[in-house]
């Protein structure tokens, strides 16, 4: 995009007050900038509906040790080093 320095851009608004009018010039001006928003708004919102987007999100795969049958649970009752031994609670603990 060119650059448009000051001289430039009085150059234009001299031109535009001329050709338009001193009273018409801020209604172009409204009407200049509502066009420019509505067709960012309109670019917006092609490029969401046309953005690609999964369905839905896969579920994470269960991390190894936290989700386990009791038969494999009790098969791993062995410590690990380092770490204290646990007794397996029975309900008559409670």
């Amino acid at each position: 995009m060119p650059n448009i320095g000051p001289v430039e851009l009085a150059l234009i608004l001299v031109v535009a007050l001329v050709v338009v009018g001193p009273r018409r010039l801020p209604e172009m001006g409204n009407a200049v900038g509502k066009t420019i928003r509505e067709f960012r708004k309109a670019s917006s919102e092609v490029g969401e509906a046309t953005s690609i987007e999964p369905a839905a999100k896969p579920e994470a795969a269960p991390q190894p040790n936290t989700l386990r049958d009791e038969g494999a649970a009790e098969a791993d009752n062995e410590p690990t080093p380092n770490a204290p031994a646990v007794e397996p609670r029975t309900d008559d603990d409670a």
